[in-house]
């Protein structure tokens, strides 16, 4: 049976807080069930953040590398984002910029497709909170884009993290990878950090969902929308190409109650 977590289901209120007000914070938006809407919460995160006046940082450590294609950033040719890990590189050499106001990017590529045997070679369990809390000297908010992986990498952004969102479409796989959520963090002890569970990708007109959503109302809800898509298709987060629509104001509300509670006493 895993162990209890901190969870943060009733994110409007400013209860269940994370304590004291902090110049920085890590958030991993993270699932170990890939199709789920992680990419695309961590970029419009990202951007709400950065919006709202934050320096912020989106960090992608997933392979394929989503996060950049979605500001329209490709990998480099040199594919060095390992380096960072493994050699002791210095991450500001890496970071572009996206284009946006306060929002650069420290973007993957398929050298991280072998980070778990570095990290596992290099015995550092805490390099990526290391990394991480060098950057937030620089980055108020730090949002990591994680692959959907139970391994070191995974290990390590628990350690590195102030806050794991996890999106969930609800499904009967999706309730299952929360619990391995919940028993990956609570694998880091007592000082792991708290779970934010989010319904991505909902559509009430379905049984299935609202049943979902009937069983867990405090939770946060991304409803499915087709501007959302488009996102991809424009490689822009929502807000900046349809700031008036639903969906934006959805990443919006979501993004001001997490920091929220990232700031509140």
């Amino acid at each position: 049976m895993a162990k209890k977590v901190r969870t943060l289901p009733k994110i409007p209120g400013v209860a269940n807080g994370l304590g004291k007000g902090r110049d920085s914070a890590t958030i991993a938006i993270y699932s170990v069930k890939g199709g789920v809407g992680k990419t695309t919460l961590s970029a419009n995160l990202a951007w709400c953040a950065a919006r709202s006046g934050h320096k912020t940082l989106l960090w992608d450590l997933d392979a394929a590398g989503g996060a950049g294609f979605l500001f329209g950033i490709d990998a480099v040719d040199a594919k060095p984002a390992e380096t960072v890990f493994s050699r002791d590189r210095s991450p500001e050499k890496l970071i572009r910029s996206t284009g946006y106001d306060n929002l650069d990017l420290l973007p993957a590529d398929e050298s991280i497709r072998s980070l778990d045997e570095k990290l596992l070679a290099l015995g550092k369990r805490r390099r990526l909170a290391k990394l991480a809390a060098a950057l937030g000297k620089q980055y108020e908010r730090i949002i990591l884009d994680c692959p959907p992986v139970l391994n070191e990498v995974s290990a390590q952004v628990m350690r590195a993290a102030d806050l794991v969102v996890v999106p969930l479409p609800p499904s009967p796989l999706s309730k299952r990878a929360f619990d391995l959520v919940v028993r990956e963090v609570s694998a880091g002890g007592k000082g792991h950090p708290p779970i934010l569970p989010v319904l991505s990708m909902l559509d009430m007109r379905r049984t299935l969902h609202r049943e979902a959503r009937e069983a867990t109302p405090d939770w946060p809800v991304i409803p499915y929308a087709s501007v959302v898509e488009q996102g991809a298709v424009r490689q822009k987060p929502v807000g900046a190409f349809a700031p008036s629509s639903p969906a934006a104001q959805w990443f919006e509300g979501l993004w001001k109650a997490i920091d929220l509670k990232l700031t509140s006493l």
